[in-house]
């Protein structure tokens, strides 16, 4: 079996975002056979239609387009902002789709994992990137959806994640994930 290489994507910029350590959490929890990557969205210019159809695409955006054809899955893991997903990712989501025709997201599987320090888990952001991704031809898992609630109260000073519970749960989705790309992969 060849190893199955899967991106992860942060909706998070902050340098000490509650979801880049649930991300960090969970791609250690991926077994022997898959290799995890960290995608960095945050030098993408923001996306204009007009520098591709002028054939002048930033050069962070032909690289990135290029970084995401080595994927063989993706796993978004997203904060909520005003009950969306930030404007950071979007950007990307944008940037890895365009021109028109060229989807580098497409045809491959997807997990999301919402994060939020308060109760509602980050649901509207969840549900705003699954319609995102249903367009952009991503084969989403759906179950067990991934909503991390209170997560200030789960992380230990380092980082990472102490409530068993979750940590069950974490391996829940991982596995899961890991089972879906193995039935959606080409």
């Amino acid at each position: 079996m060849s190893t199955k290489k899967i991106g992860i994507v942060v909706g998070s910029l902050r340098k000490e975002s509650f979801s880049k350590k649930i991300a960090a959490n969970m791609a250690e929890l991926f077994p022997e056979g898959f290799e995890t990557e960290f995608i960095a969205i945050d030098k993408l210019d923001m996306y204009d239609q007009d520098l591709d159809d002028e054939n002048r695409p930033p050069a962070a955006w032909t690289s990135f387009r290029e970084q995401l054809g080595q994927y063989d899955a993706f796993m978004f893991v997203t904060p909520e902002y005003n009950r969306s997903v930030p404007a950071v990712l979007k950007n990307a989501l944008d940037v890895g789709s365009r021109p028109y025709g060229q989807n580098k997201w497409g045809g491959k599987p997807g997990a999301v994992v919402s994060v939020s320090p308060g109760a509602i888990s980050g649901f509207g952001a969840h549900h705003h990137l699954r319609q995102v991704l249903v367009f952009l031809d991503i084969y989403t898992m759906q179950q067990p959806e991934a909503y991390i609630g209170n997560v200030a109260n789960i992380l230990d000073s380092e980082g990472k994640v102490t409530n068993e519970g979750t940590l069950d749960f974490l391996k829940l989705i991982v596995n899961s994930f890991v089972d879906w790309i193995n039935k959606t992969s080409n």
